[in-house]
């Protein structure tokens, strides 16, 4: 079969707006090529047939049905594995990032009086007197604050599950 007349002409000129249409559908750059290339494969066979005033319109709306067509299939591109992973790998690039906010719950979850003791006894690593002295109380009370912190801290579930994981690693 030959090339219609004008057909690579309409594609050299309209493929930048077909993709770009074709991305905001699939927000996937390789699968909006691939919704391009369909729908000009569709439209090729019947372009002397197409109304040569607005042939935009006309490949538009067979690329929005074929991709209607692609988003009703069942399969959506999943590829099998042998093994299921149940977590990402421990050394993913967000873990820092995930273990931070973790953290940053944890502590949000304490009284405002143990979560500045925790946040200075270990994250200005300062002793119990220099706390003491920080907060404006006894000793003691840094020591009786600091416990009940730290009980907390263990209860607290995505921390535990935390250090349960550093423990096994």
């Amino acid at each position: 079969m030959d090339e219609p007349v004008g057909f690579r002409e309409y594609v050299k000129l309209s493929s930048p707006a077909l993709l770009r249409s074709a991305w905001l559908l699939t927000g996937d750059r390789a699968t909006a090529e691939d919704l391009v290339q369909a729908a000009l494969a569709k439209v090729w066979p019947r372009w002397t047939s197409i109304r040569s005033d607005n042939p935009d319109a006309y490949v538009r709306r067979v690329m929005i049905t074929t991709f209607a067509t692609w988003w009703r299939r069942r399969w959506r591109g999943e590829v099998p594995t042998g093994a299921v992973p149940d977590r990402p790998p421990a050394s993913g690039p967000w873990e820092a990032i995930d273990n931070r906010e973790v953290l940053r719950r944890s502590l949000a979850a304490l009284p405002r009086r143990q979560r500045a003791v925790v946040v200075l006894r270990f994250y200005e690593d300062l002793s119990e007197a220099g706390t003491a002295e920080v907060l404006g109380c006894s000793v003691g009370t840094v020591k009786s604050q600091c416990a009940r912190a730290l009980a907390k801290l263990r209860q607290h579930p995505g921390l535990a599950e935390l250090v349960t994981e550093g423990v096994h690693q």
